[in-house]
Order: C-alpha cells, then structure tokens, then sequence
C-alpha cells in the first residue's frame, strides 16, 4: 500500500486491499505494537517436514495422512503467502520450494527471521507445554528483541505438589505453599480445564474432606506404581486450583473452545462456565477467556455480561488464514472493546508467531476500515480501538 511507514523488516501486510482501508488507517494499524498475552516458545531444533505439518495441524496428534498435505489448508496457504518472502522467496512459493528454503536454515536464523516483523512488543508465555524443542521466554526474547512475562499452569503445579505432598490430607496446604512461591514470578495463571474435565462441573469451593478424598483417589494409583503418569482430571481438584488462584487478583487464562483432539470440544463452550463466573470469589479476578472460536460470540456475550471477563480470537485466525476477517468481525460484535485483547496461541513453527500478526492486522484493518468508509466510525475511534486490542487493554490487566 503506497505511502506506509513500516517498521524495518515489517511486512506490508495489508497489500492488495486496495482502498478497502483508509490510508491513514492503514498505516496506524500496520505500524501499532502488540502484546501476545498468551504464546509459546518456537523450535529450538531442526523438525522434519512430517514434524513441521503435524505442528501446523492443531486438532490433531496423528501424522499427516501420506495422501495429503497440510500445506493444502487455509493455515499452509497462509504461510507460503506470508512467510516465504521471509525466507528470499516469492509470494505463494510451492509446498515443495517452501520447505527445502527453510530446511536449509537454523532454527535460531529462522526465529529472527520471523518473530521480529510480527511486531510485538511485549510476549506473554504460557511455559506449560514443557520440552527440549522448544524456546524459553528467554530465548524467545533473545530472537525477537521483546520481553516476555510468564503465566503459571494451575494443573502442572498441582501435579507437581500431588508427586511430593506427604498424604492428601496434606495437598490443600502444599499446594496453596508452592502456589505463594511461584506467584511472584508470574502476571497470571491459566487453567486448562477444558481438556482435564470441561466445563460442566461443580464450580464452587470444595471442602477440605471432598478434596482430601479427590486427592487420594487420584494419587493412589501412582501412590502404588510411581511410575504412573499423574495427570489431574478430577473437577473437585481442578475447582479447588482455581478457587485458590483467584485469591490473588492476576488474571486467569482459561481456555476455550477449538484445540487439541484430546479436549472434548462442545464441554469447552464458556457459557458452561456462568456458575464459576457468578460466585462473588471470583468477580475481581480477571478472566481471560483465550481463543473461543467457534464461541467467540459467547465468549463476547460473557465479556459484556461480567466486568471480569476478558477475551481473543487468537489461534483460530491462523488456521482460518483468508476467513480470519469473519472471525474479527464477529469477536467486534457485541464486548465491550476494552475487553478484548491480542493473541497468537503460537507454538513451535515461528511462521505461527509472525502469521497470528499479520492475519489479525489484515482483518482488524479491514472491519475497522469498512465501518469508517461506510460514515459509521471516525478513523480517529478506529484507530484508538484497534490500539486498545492491540495493546493497551493487555498492558492495563496485565499491569506490565
């Protein structure tokens, strides 16, 4: 788009929409910082091509089916139009080409190259999805040149207290213990109640003889062959974790919605999550709702309905590549647009990092840009507006 001032290495990433975004608009929108308030680290080590596709197919665990590709998706069309530039290549480079670039890189030269023209300003890491292939807040930071913060997961720390608790009589105590320390390390928690036991459930406080029994119930088993994967499902624990986290007023991320296979999706629409939601505990916590398509409409139902509540369309855009401007335009439906807020769910391909970016850019320009042109909005509101997702809101609940 002529006349844009973009940060060096910043793709021009609302070329081709012609005068569908007025000009200064554009530039605003193209240029404006973001904080990723929930992300993962890239890969650390060379992947396989296999390796690579698995990481670009979110709902599912299985390999790629040898009579496809994963290229062949909105998510693959996305990346050989906005990445392959990012590696000397022509827009919309073949699967084929694409890969044999990028196979020839590191994985470090790979990150700068695509984490830095994404824009952010400030990384919010959830450090839950723990392995060797994957960067630190530390090293993500290294490769990007911005920040980053941390977000504790409630149901690792909780598996982590079970393993050395002395009895489960003792867990509500150790829990609340390592809960303290680790607290100050971190701007927030997040739950992921959706793939351990969804969201309908008893939500309210359990009493300390209820959880002791949840406890022993699902630590026996491991109490008996330590060798045991020990891993909370339970909702009595999962509320309790919850309730404690929300003593200390940082925001909560919880997921929702579209995600892995082993998350039974229609028990992770957030309307589930009202009887949790009403009780007079939680209402000064913050909750950030993360992701929620197909229940982002929901989800700004419950932005709107609660003072608390938070949301993002993050994850889904990547993987609705060109269909990401519907999803914006309907998160933009109803909540309150101080409640909304910017997110990439990016883990492993640094392209997902870059892509949540872009495509969220592209889309927010051009519902924005839409309303403006139509006599609706003035630049100037749209322009606040779409600061405020990109960043402020994030900055202002996050207290960074």
């Amino acid at each position: 788009m002529v006349g844009l001032t973009m940060p060096a290495g910043q793709l021009d990433v609302l070329s081709g929409l012609g005068d569908r975004v007025p000009p200064s608009l554009a530039e605003a929108i193209t240029a404006m910082p973001l904080v990723d308030h929930h992300v993962h680290g890239c890969f650390v080590r060379p992947v396989s091509r296999a390796e690579f596709e698995e990481s670009i197919n979110e709902g599912s665990q299985d390999p790629v089916p040898v009579f496809m590709t994963q290229f062949d998706s909105q998510l693959g069309f996305a990346i050989r139009r906005w990445c392959a530039p990012r590696l000397g290549l022509e827009p919309y480079a073949g699967a084929d080409e694409y890969w044999e670039t990028r196979n020839t890189l590191a994985p470090a030269h790979l990150n700068r190259l695509m984490l830095a023209p994404a824009g952010v300003e400030h990384w919010i890491v959830d450090t839950g999805l723990s392995s060797s292939t994957i960067a630190t807040p530390e090293t993500l930071t290294r490769d990007s040149g911005a920040p980053s913060s941390e977000v504790l997961r409630l149901e690792l720390l909780a598996e982590a207290v079970a393993a050395r608790t002395a009895s489960p009589a003792d867990f509500a105590r150790d829990f609340r213990e390592a809960l303290a320390n680790a607290a100050p390390g971190v701007i927030g928690f997040k739950t992921i109640a959706a793939y351990r036991c969804g969201f309908d459930i008893d939500w309210s406080l359990p009493d300390a003889r209820h959880l002791e029994q949840a406890v022993a119930l699902w630590t026996a088993p491991w109490t008996a062959e330590p060798g045991q994967e020990l891993r909370v499902r339970d909702p009595v624990i999962v509320s309790y974790i919850v309730h404690a986290a929300a003593e200390y007023r940082l925001p909560i991320q919880v997921h929702v919605g579209f995600g892995d296979l082993d998350m039974d999706l229609h028990r992770s629409n957030p309307m589930l999550l009202l009887p949790l939601l009403r009780q007079p505990a939680i209402r000064d916590t913050p909750v950030m709702l993360l992701h929620c398509y197909p229940y982002h409409r929901e989800s700004g139902y419950l932005a709107q309905a609660f003072t608390n509540v938070y949301f993002d369309v993050g994850l889904s855009l990547n993987h609705v590549g060109s269909r990401s401007l519907e999803i914006v335009g309907e998160s933009l439906e109803l909540a309150p647009f101080a409640k909304q807020l910017y997110s990439s769910d990016a883990v492993g391909p640094p392209e997902l990092h870059l892509l949540g970016s872009i495509l969220w850019r592209r889309s927010m320009a051009q519902a924005l840009g839409d309303w403006v042109r139509r006599g609706e909005w003035l630049e100037g509101d749209a322009i606040r507006v779409a600061g405020m997702i990109a960043s402020g809101n994030a900055r202002r609940v996050y207290q960074l």
